[in-house]
């Protein structure tokens, strides 16, 4: 008979295995349940005359295992320690003794992984069984290796039994945990540990379990399986205690984590606590750690353990494309600037050096409270000056603006701000002061597998910015949309298609009274590749203005050619219109082209991207476009 071993965390649990599984003459005991634990006989350390070295190519390797599916014999072999061992340049006779006996246990627990729990384990060095060999008179080598595995018959629960659960606890179970499904460790783990979840769901976050009766009949190749769960007590959240160095005030890491405390316990909001205070930016390392006791008033605390990032970020970027020339971009970032995980960035920009225009630039300013209205809400102050020098405009403009931040889950953000904008431009209509006071409302759903390098899943963002003229300016509002889908056309995601479209409308204003600013143009890397950027908008007596809407759907087929090299064809068609919807007359044009992408670790693939316009009168003829991370 096999004892099975509990593991900790299964108090007063048994096992019986009703038939004696042969390990030819040497005997396990192994644990099935949460774990598997095994007690091996101790082997003394050798005579130093033991440790013989022996090529590797003296070694006769058998390994047999007949009646196991090549899937499993790959898993027993990567499992297998003499496997390794047998591979160096000159393994000693210790060694391969030492890892002859830690495979008994390797391999008997694949097996029981596998639902496998009557098998036959035989390793013979020499001609002789491991485990009858004395380790204090070794030869002084071995010359053959003999491993032969035999499974038995997969076995199948008999009894599955998993209480007490609550009453909406059942379905939450693995399916997997049944009479007649194949039995493995595996279920048996998921089964216990999906049912502690659900009590811990329930309120009770000290469930465990608390018993286990696992019982194999290998005549009938069934396991019968028991396991009583232990609930606990219904807690709520008590305080949260800080722990580690952090210069962030301990009022504020409560602020920011929003434990709820006073209400019903459940791991979720434990985690969304943890998770706010990961996004603050602050935290290099965070960690919540629930009380070992349980408090008064049936309450749990908390402790948070935190680690600083450093204060200080500085960072460069770089885009290069054939029309516009060179973009460098840095940013430099003081976190906890008044020890509230405050985050202070400034931002500046330089474009066109090398281009066709004068340089652009762009200076901006933007500091961000944490929890500033709630856990979620983070309130904002933004302060940019932007100098723009496009083919067919040049503006100077600068905004204030305040404004709120809101994370509702991990894929919907929403945003909120207003704010005052002062515009000097220079366009078809003339020389034009703008100034308004406005207001803007974003909200964002990302399912993306990736930000930089998606391959499924989707994105949309639609934003609302009514705007009010002053000193006799038009008013109305500007709309936009910009929605994206990768699916992949394989199931190794080698081939992924990718789309983007992207809508927009002004409500309000007469052409000739809308800011560039605000209206819209077509071309470049960010709507149609092959054609300059914004070289496309509404013709003007002899001049371009900026359009009412705009239209923009670019359509990707990425093939990865290599582990980090893919290559893309791509098509892009841009249209842009005076009136405040696009119509059969709408200005267009569209572009054509190949791109290579290599991939770098944790940044997304270097991009580069060759395109050709197909039509919307343009002789620019091949532009290119170096960046990181995929076009869209």
């Amino acid at each position: 008979m096999i004892r099975v071993l509990p593991k900790s965390g299964f108090r007063g649990s048994s096992c019986h295995i009703k038939q004696k599984v042969l390990f030819r003459t040497w005997c396990i005991a192994v644990g099935i349940g949460l774990g598997l634990s095994a007690a091996t006989s101790g082997a003394a350390q050798s005579q130093t005359d033991a440790k013989q070295e022996q090529p590797a190519a003296l070694l006769n390797w058998e390994f047999a295992a007949p009646e196991i599916s090549e899937d499993l014999r790959g898993r027993l072999l990567q499992a297998s320690a003499l496997n390794t061992t047998r591979r160096q340049p000159s393994p000693g006779a210790q060694d391969i003794l030492a890892a002859a006996l830690a495979d008994y246990r390797s391999f008997v627990q694949v097996l029981y992984d596998a639902g496998y729990f009557g098998p036959s384990v035989t390793i013979r060095l020499n001609g002789r069984e491991a485990a009858t060999i004395n380790p204090l008179t070794l030869p002084e080598r071995f010359s053959n290796i003999d491993v032969q595995i035999k499974s038995g018959a997969q076995f199948t629960f008999g009894q599955a039994r998993l209480a007490p659960l609550p009453e909406a606890g059942a379905d939450q179970i693995p399916e997997g945990f049944r009479t007649g499904a194949p039995a493995t460790t595996g279920i048996l783990r998921d089964a216990a540990a999906a049912g502690v979840t659900v009590w811990r769901k329930a309120g009770h976050a000290k469930a465990a379990v608390s018993n286990q009766r696992i019982t194999a009949q290998h005549r009938a190749a069934t396991l019968n399986a028991d396991i009583q769960l232990q609930p606990g007590p219904l807690l709520t959240f008590g305080e949260l205690r800080i722990a580690g160095k952090s210069d962030v005030r301990p009022d504020a890491i409560k602020r920011i984590a929003g434990l709820p405390s006073g209400a019903q316990f459940h791991p979720a909001d434990l985690a969304a606590s943890a998770e706010r205070l990961r996004r603050s930016g602050a935290f290099s390392a965070v960690v919540l750690r629930e009380a070992e006791t349980i408090g008064p008033s049936q309450t749990l605390n908390i402790t948070a353990d935190v680690e600083d990032l450093p204060k200080r970020r500085l960072t460069f970027g770089a885009e290069l494309n054939s029309s516009d020339g060179i973009e460098l971009s840095t940013s430099w970032m003081h976190r906890n600037l008044f020890g509230g995980a405050e985050r202070l960035r400034i931002e500046a920009l330089v474009g066109g050096i090398g281009g066709a225009s004068d340089l652009d630039g762009r200076l901006s300013l933007r500091l961000d409270r944490p929890a500033t209205f709630g856990p979620d809400d983070n309130l904002f102050y933004l302060a940019e000056f932007e100098r723009l020098d496009e083919e067919h405009y040049s503006a100077t403009q600068g905004v204030l603006s305040v404004g709120v931040r809101r994370i509702y889950s991990d894929e919907l953000i929403g945003e909120a701000s207003v704010g005052f904008a002062n515009v000097l431009a220079n366009d078809a209509f003339g020389r034009r002061r703008f100034q308004f006071a406005l207001a803007r409302v974003r909200a964002e759903h990302d399912k993306r597998d990736s930000v930089v390098n998606a391959t499924s899943g989707h994105f949309l963002a639609l934003q609302a910015q009514p705007f009010i003229g002053i000193d006799g300016g038009a008013s109305g509002v500007q709309l936009q949309a910009d929605g994206r889908i990768y699916r992949r056309l394989d199931t190794d995601g080698r081939f992924v298609f990718a789309s983007r479209l992207q809508i927009g409308s002004v409500v309000g204003p007469s052409l000739s009274e809308l800011s560039p600013t605000l209206g819209f143009f077509s071309g470049g890397a960010g709507s149609v590749r092959g054609h300059e950027f914004q070289s496309l908008g509404v013709p003007v007596g002899g001049d371009t203005a900026g359009g009412r809407s705009f239209l923009s759907l670019a359509t990707e087929l990425r093939a990865k050619v290599g582990e980090r090299i893919s290559l893309v064809g791509f098509y892009d068609i841009g249209l842009v219109d005076s009136s405040s919807l696009i119509g059969s007359g709408s200005a267009s044009q569209s572009g054509v082209g190949l791109g290579l992408r290599y991939d770098l670790a944790g940044i997304g693939p270097l991009r580069l991207d060759l395109a050709l316009p197909v039509d919307g009168g343009t002789e620019d003829g091949l532009q290119f476009y170096i960046g990181i991370g995929q076009a869209f």
